[in-house]
């Protein structure tokens, strides 16, 4: 058995290292998403400084498992929302969930959170401005007015507000200029492509009675046509965006040891719903040439996001070692989304939703400066409310049971209390080794109000504006609430012989809160307290029936970092350890009321049904190649990553009580991902400016992709490589900057997500549903070519 993995790592390795030396030859591909460190910078000048620890660090000598890319990197890269960063990241899948255009899927070696209802934490943490976004609606976040992104791989809660057990990704906005200022930033390209991008820094005052004041913000409308079209409704596109969203601050530092910071955001999002490709046929409806293209009856409600939030940080610098800060924040988004399962015209399996969030923070930190020791404490608060809301309407079923109609609609109002106390220190114990410690304590309150209904009469429920009539059959009226506690310890030494060589080992413990599946199904409880009574007749079987305990990770890491040969050459390398229990399994299931052999409506069931193992690595960095080869001030810079992980299920208990473990897989975390990219710079004058420009290649590699717990070899997309190309002049002063990119060159054809209600698997409790087949697949990005010119006045 070792044998076999040894050979199978290894041809992965060849793979992936066959990849990036092809990758480096090809010179007519180009530009993926931006670098840990600029490639095309003089040896030994470009320093990287990221918070990952609250504290400002180099890149490099931070001992966390972290990728850090400049908003200027990613602007001329031409990255335009966070899903772009999972080509360059090892071991990270970042994408667009499905049947929506702005809300976030993400996993970090193999964790994260498939799909994107209330009752689930999220499995990888999403930061804006150190505030937490509890829900992945309207998590993904278009890329404009950034200071940096940072990608941190394995458990955090020692250091953040939020406790995540996969990881987090912080988005930091730039800070506001001492100086006015302001850029603006338009794009055009295929698909009828139209980007403004405007951003402003004003100074408002700067003297000794009030102190420095500033204000700033931006604004962006983002809008593209259709990959496809509806064939059905004609008046929509499908795949398109039409996104409008604005930021705003106001920093006031009345003296050099306080400082404040609001800011607020807001994001409406009206393109049009995203429905997906039929993999299935039935007469009539044949399957459609381009994948874009959809029949999808549904339009109600009308696809509509809306986001917002404020938040206000106040930092206290007391002395040279004590900091006080606080981060207050309150956002709430809503989304309205008809997702259409089958694709049809027809109303098989029809779903009207509604998603409501809303959340109030508040963080306290109390940061420690000093030679030899560094850290924090820190108080967080959450309460947070999640309602959800939708029809599964089944018309062609009730055809087929003569009946007028079927609809089964679920309401589910879930909500979270939780607070926690979190530290971690750093001591240096010698000039090269450090010693790190830190632990968090959490304390979850969850509740759930959950109202199930059935409408044996056609059309949709009055949430959804059909007409006010009570429900035929009411399935479930539940209240509950439960309980979760938690601590979780890290630590990690650091070895630093030189300048150059950083090493570290370090141990963490990653939790993630248990809770109440949304969807529950719960008259469909069995006994399970043994008194004889189950289904819509007893409330604590339909409670434990609808519940989830936590789930715990405790991952060991070993990382070496370097800056070789007068910086010339800089890499990171992490090797990782996980042991992952009582892993949380969501599915949604038919249910078959009435034994009739057809199921009437769906229902979500989770379980923690797993125990799980898994290793890898990670393998990044960047190297100048050559300086001066034409003896004209030119640079040749080469950027890569290598990402492996090996999961496994030790045991997976399925629905039917045996053990499934040689049949589950992992969602979302293909073994091998890769990235490579070469970069070409010379100076060159333009419009009378000096300047530079940038030609360059890249390519990103994922192997085989599994898009449920399951093999679903229709939507489980195989091995495939993406190649881009493009180019940038930016003015010596950085004021003026034109860019070309081309992305997905060969236009692959790429699954991303789907709905599979075809596959029937009894020990993952998986049952077909609706009449047609639903199997349907939703599409990576086809082929796009757009330009940028960008002007700082």
């Amino acid at each position: 058995m070792a044998v076999q993995n040894q050979s199978k790592i290894f041809s992965y390795a060849s793979k992936a290292g066959l990849f990036a030396f092809c990758s480096t030859l090809s010179l007519t591909a180009g530009a993926g998403a931006a670098s840990a460190q600029d490639t095309a910078s003089t040896a030994g000048d470009d320093v990287i400084v990221v918070s990952a620890r609250r504290r400002d660090e180099s890149l490099q000598d931070v001992p966390v498992a972290v990728s850090a890319f400049s908003g200027d990197q990613l602007s001329a890269l031409g990255v335009s929302d966070l899903t772009d960063i999972e080509a360059i990241t090892p071991n990270v899948t970042l994408e667009t969930s499905r049947s929506t255009n702005s809300t976030l899927t993400a996993f970090i070696r193999g964790v994260g959170q498939q799909d994107p209802v209330a009752g689930f934490e999220a499995g990888v943490g999403i930061y804006l401005d150190d505030v937490y976004l509890n829900r992945p609606q309207a998590a993904l976040l278009d890329v404009y007015d950034v200071e940096r992104i940072e990608v941190l791989r394995g458990p955090q809660g020692t250091l953040y507000g939020r406790n995540t057990i996969g990881g987090a990704l912080k988005y930091v906005t730039k800070k506001l200029s001492d100086e006015p200022e302001a850029r603006l930033r338009l794009t055009g390209g295929t698909f009828g492509q139209f980007e403004g991008v405007g951003s402003f820094s004003l100074p408002l005052a700067n003297d000794s009675s009030i102190g420095d004041l500033r204000l700033g913000g931006g604004v962006a409308y983002l809008r593209r046509n259709g990959f496809g079209d509806n064939l059905n409704l004609t008046d929509l596109e499908n795949y398109n965006k039409d996104l409008l969203s604005a930021r705003v601050s106001v920093e006031w530092e009345p003296s050099d040891s306080v400082s404040f910071r609001i800011a607020g955001d807001w994001t409406e999002d009206n393109s049009d719903p995203k429905q997906g490709h039929r993999l299935v046929a039935i007469p009539g409806a044949p399957i459609l040439d381009n994948v874009f293209d959809t029949r999808a009856g549904l339009n109600t409600p009308e696809q509509k996001v809306t986001a917002k939030g404020i938040s206000g940080v106040a930092e206290w610098a007391m002395n040279e070692n004590f900091t006080l800060k606080n981060i207050l924040a309150y956002r709430e988004d809503d989304t309205y989304s008809p997702i259409d399962f089958d694709s049809l015209p027809l109303a098989d399996l029809d779903v009207p939703s509604f998603y409501g969030n809303s959340q109030f923070s508040e963080e306290f930190q109390i940061l420690y400066s000093s030679d030899r020791l560094n850290g924090l404490v820190g108080f967080y608060y959450l309460d947070a409310d999640a309602l959800t809301q939708f029809d599964v309407i089944l018309d062609e079923t009730a055809a087929l049971l003569l009946l007028p109609g079927i609809n089964a609609y679920t309401s589910s109002d879930v909500g979270t209390k939780t607070w926690s106390i979190f530290g971690d220190f750093t001591f240096d114990v010698t000039d090269t080794i450090a010693i790190s410690a830190g632990g968090r304590y959490t304390s979850d309150k969850r509740s759930m109000s959950l109202d199930r209904a059935r409408y044996f009469t056609a059309g949709f429920s009055p949430t959804f504006g059909g007409p006010d009539r009570a429900p035929t059959l009411i399935d479930a009226d539940l209240d509950a609430t439960a309980d979760f506690t938690d601590f979780s310890p890290r630590a990690s030494i650091t070895w630093q012989p030189t300048d150059e060589h950083t090493f570290y080992v370090s141990y963490s413990q990653g939790f993630k809160g248990g809770s109440f599946d949304p969807r529950c199904g719960a008259n469909a409880a069995p006994d399970l307290d043994g008194d004889g009574l189950s289904g819509a007749a007893d409330p604590d079987d339909q409670i434990e029936f609808c519940s989830f305990d936590p789930e715990n990770i405790s991952t060991y890491e070993g990382g070496w970092k370097n800056n070789l040969f007068d910086g010339r050459f800089r890499s990171s390398l992490a090797l990782f350890y996980s042991d992952y229990s009582d892993v949380q399994v969501p599915g949604s299931i038919g249910i078959d009321a009435d034994d009739d052999g057809i199921a009437e409506t769906f229902a979500g069931v989770t379980t923690n049904a797993a125990e799980a193992t898994m290793y890898g690595l990670e393998f990044e960095g960047n190297a100048i190649l050559a300086e001066d080869m034409f003896h004209n001030g030119d640079s040749l810079g080469y950027q890569f990553s290598l990402g492996y992980i090996h999961t496994e299920f030790d045991s997976y208990q399925g629905r039917t009580g045996t053990d499934i473990s040689d049949l589950a897989k992992f969602q979302n975390t293909p073994k091998v991902t890769a990235f490579s990219q070469l970069t070409y710079t010379k100076p060159m004058s333009l419009f009378g400016r000096g300047g530079d420009i940038s030609v360059y290649t890249s390519g990103s590699y994922r192997s085989l992709t599994h898009q449920f717990g399951y093999p679903s070899p229709q939507l489980d997309q195989p091995e495939f490589a993406l190649l881009n190309a493009g180019l940038n002049w930016v003015s010596e002063d950085g004021r003026l900057k034109i860019s070309v990119h081309g992305t997905n060159l060969t236009d692959k054809e790429y699954i991303v997500a789907g709905y599979d209600f075809v596959t029937t698997f009894p020990e993952f409790g998986n049952s077909a549903l609706g009449t047609t087949g639903v199997l349907t697949s939703f599409y990576g990005n086809p082929r796009q070519v757009f330009g940028t010119i960008e002007v700082a006045f």
